[in-house]
């Protein structure tokens, strides 16, 4: 979505403060409807949900190459958002299943799919979007509708595994006995906590990465799409790279080490020259992404009956924080400027510091 942003807002003539509303519609939708879903999906398991989100993102992006004002545009992402939240609670409950006990690995090839998209979209953008136009979104429409084709033989494992393959509700209840509930809520908080701090942060740097680099840099809209794709593929390699370092070192000092090292390079970047910028831009991808493989499936231990619930959850929370993020920091670049921006989200790493007062669940299993 953010690599169509440039086009979209040239062509129809938007604010920044109006590109945020539509991230924010989009990231809202996205988030709002999947913790709802994940429950949905615990309590009665359906292989054709994965079905049903496909053909909501294939009906959102051909809606979106046919929008010529803001509120059809904001119909179009809604779709959109729609697909991803039914998609990602199904997806993520089907790769605990599959994972084989290693989850982190299972989660992080799973989440490495979506990056890798994101990744090679303002490269698709910069070819097809922003060379011939708007209207050929379409063409990424027809891809939604390949993917929903290929599903067939998911469908069939899904349903002949799911069955036999539930957790036990008395799996939660053991973990909250050893833990203690108490321990486990002040857990799933401070994990709520540093969602927040990694996806205020990811928001502004994805969101108006290109519009930043135009404004201080003065590069073409297409090469800005270059460094955003080389941000976002970092960003990939360090979401495959989280989930299995955590199976092995425990996911605690994946979440911290993370999320607080990337401060550093975070608060550099916005004093940083052009190659500086995207050389920070791309040590912080790589570092912070390989927090969200680690956190999700610290939490679906936490409550392992609940792995549905878990993941619509967070990711519902991923989208949300990082739309209403993308709102707010739209306006704030309308009133102060885009590099103002990036001065603010540069403190939101140093909170990683909560995650030093987690609970070691690898010790504890141990």
């Amino acid at each position: 979505m953010s690599a169509s942003y440039p086009v979209i807002k040239e062509g129809l003539s938007l604010t920044f403060g109006q590109v945020g509303l539509v991230a924010l519609t989009y990231q809202i939708c996205a988030s709002v409807f999947q913790p709802a879903f994940g429950l949905l999906f615990d309590r009665h398991p359906n292989p054709w949900y994965l079905l049903a989100g496909s053909a909501s993102t294939a009906i959102g992006l051909l809606l979106l190459s046919l929008a010529g004002s803001l509120y059809p545009l904001m119909i179009a992402v809604a779709f959109i958002g729609l697909g991803s939240s039914i998609i990602h609670p199904e997806s993520s409950r089907l790769t605990h299943l599959a994972s084989g006990g290693r989850r982190g690995l299972a989660q992080s090839i799973f989440q490495v799919g979506g990056n890798l998209g994101g990744s090679i979209g303002p490269l698709l953008a910069a070819a097809v979007v922003a060379a011939r136009g708007q209207r050929y979104i379409a063409v990424f429409a027809g891809i939604a509708v390949i993917a929903m084709l290929t599903k067939g033989r998911i469908i069939r494992w899904h349903r002949s595994i799911d069955q036999r393959a539930r957790p036990a509700k008395r799996v939660t209840t053991r973990q909250r006995r050893d833990m203690g509930r108490g321990r486990v809520r002040l857990a799933l908080g401070l994990l709520l906590l540093l969602i927040f701090s990694k996806y205020v942060y990811a928001a502004g740097l994805a969101n108006f990465y290109t519009f930043y680099l135009i404004e201080k840099f003065g590069v073409s809209a297409r090469q800005s799409q270059v460094f955003l794709f080389v941000y976002l593929f970092a960003a990939a390699l360090g979401t495959l790279l989280g989930g299995p370092i955590g199976d092995r070192v425990g996911r605690k000092h994946v979440i911290w080490a993370s999320i607080l090292g990337a401060a550093p390079f975070a608060l550099l970047m916005p004093h940083a020259g052009l190659v500086g910028t995207c050389a920070l831009s791309v040590l912080v991808g790589l570092i912070l992404s390989s927090a969200f493989p680690a956190i999700l499936v610290y939490a679906q231990e936490l409550l392992p009956a609940r792995v549905g619930l878990i993941s619509g959850l967070f990711f519902g929370l991923a989208f949300g924080i990082a739309g209403i993020s993308a709102a707010i920091l739209g306006s704030v670049a309308d009133a102060r400027g885009i590099e103002r921006v990036y001065d603010l989200c540069a403190y939101m790493p140093l909170l990683g510091l909560a995650a030093l007062f987690l609970p070691d669940l690898k010790r504890r299993q141990a």
